[in-house]
Order: C-alpha cells, then sequence, then structure tokens
C-alpha cells in the first residue's frame, strides 16, 4: 500500500477527526478511503447514468412492462426436464 501525506487546515482535520470518532473508523486513512470508494462508485454511477440517457429508448415501461418481469420470475424454468 502506498502513502499519502495531505495537508489539511485545522477545521477541516478536526471534522475528519469528529468522524473517525462518531462513525467508528480506526483511522482517518480508513475515513479518507470511505469517502474515495463512494467518490469513485459516485462517478460511475453518473457515467452509467449518461451512457443510459444517450442510448436509444428500448421500449416503454408501464406497469405491463413489469409485470410481464414479475410472470417470468415466478415461473419456474424448465431445465432438463425438471423445473427449477
Amino acid at each position: 500500500m502506498s502513502t499519502m501525506n495531505i495537508s489539511l487546515p485545522d477545521t477541516l482535520k478536526s471534522f475528519v477527526d469528529e468522524q473517525v470518532s462518531a462513525r467508528g473508523y480506526g483511522t482517518s486513512s480508513e475515513y479518507v478511503r470511505e469517502l474515495i470508494r463512494r467518490d469513485q462508485d459516485r462517478l460511475q454511477l453518473r457515467g452509467l447514468l449518461l451512457a443510459g440517457a444517450a442510448s436509444a429508448p428500448a421500449g416503454v415501461a408501464d406497469e405491463a412492462y413489469f409485470q410481464s418481469l414479475r410472470d417470468r420470475i415466478r415461473k419456474p424454468s424448465v431445465e432438463g426436464g425438471r423445473a427449477r
């Protein structure tokens, strides 16, 4: 694991220390790693949303569409002669 030193103003360092104590992190590094992971997740979700918004519509997602999904899930599939 690599090491990175970050300089923070006293107010931000106090905030980090408070969050570490209040949220049960062992160290400030754990807290910062969690923030970075959340930011990565946010960026990935943003990319997926933008890709979805730029794609062509796949069809109408109305009540009939969702009911057909429910029916497919509830219906036992037959594989190799036996129901699953």
